[in-house]
């Protein structure tokens, strides 16, 4: 068990880790899908996702909401249709109403009292925007894809908020779901980190697979806020 009252800052992922990103996803996709006459189960959505938007991501840098665009294209291309040009937007429109996880706000209200709060997110600023007023708490820094114009798991990202936080490796603790966007990075760093395994209660993940060791492991944010304060 780490001691978490020898941080001062925790970095968040965003999208999978406070806001529940899998099943916005699944609301735009499925029904886009059994409109095109193709029905897929939930997982087998979200594996296709998270191929579609690895392979996006590693090439050069295009906006979020640009790679939104073109994965609805490859669903598209995969399946035999092709998308009208509001389906090709709906992904990236429907962000503005993702919400949070049921214990994120109040989770990082409790967090807010003893570190500052910081997001690491592969997103555009706009975007990420219509997910803070969901979030209902001020971030202390937040770095974008748009701003570092790379994507998790690349270590520019972090690299950028690590230089804007401007502590010791030590103090900062890096908090995601993702383990191949963000854990694996994070610790190759120096950094210490926390997996929220949502996973485990949700059953479905958009995010590729990968293997390491987190220095903590809990199932949601409530955990950690419980923890931090003991």
């Amino acid at each position: 068990m780490i001691e978490l009252n020898q941080y001062k800052a925790l970095t968040f992922d965003c999208y999978g880790t406070l806001i529940d990103w899998e099943n916005g996803i699944l609301g735009v996709l499925k029904p886009l899908l059994l409109t095109h006459n193709t029905n897929l189960d939930n997982d087998k959505i979200l594996d296709i996702f998270a191929e579609f938007e690895a392979e996006l991501e590693i090439g050069e840098y295009i906006k979020y909401r640009e790679v939104l665009k073109r994965v609805v294209q490859k669903f598209g291309g995969r399946f035999g249709f092709k998308p009208t040009a509001d389906e090709l937007n709906s992904l990236a429109n429907s962000i503005q109403d993702w919400l949070p996880f049921p214990d994120t706000v109040e989770a990082l209200r409790t967090l807010k009292q003893k570190f500052k709060l910081v997001i690491i997110s592969n997103v555009d600023d706009d975007l990420f925007a219509f997910s803070a007023k969901h979030l209902e708490v001020e971030f202390d820094e937040i770095i974008t894809a748009e701003q570092a114009k790379s994507y998790k798991p690349s270590f520019n990202n972090f690299r950028l908020a690590i230089e804007r936080i401007d502590l010791p490796l030590e103090q900062i603790l890096h908090v995601a779901a993702s383990v191949y966007h963000d854990i694996v990075t994070a610790k190759s760093l120096g950094l210490s980190t926390v997996w929220v395994n949502r996973r485990a209660e949700q059953g479905v993940s958009a995010s590729l697979p990968a293997v390491t060791q987190p220095d903590l492991e809990v199932c949601d944010l409530k955990t950690l806020a419980a923890l931090s304060s003991q």
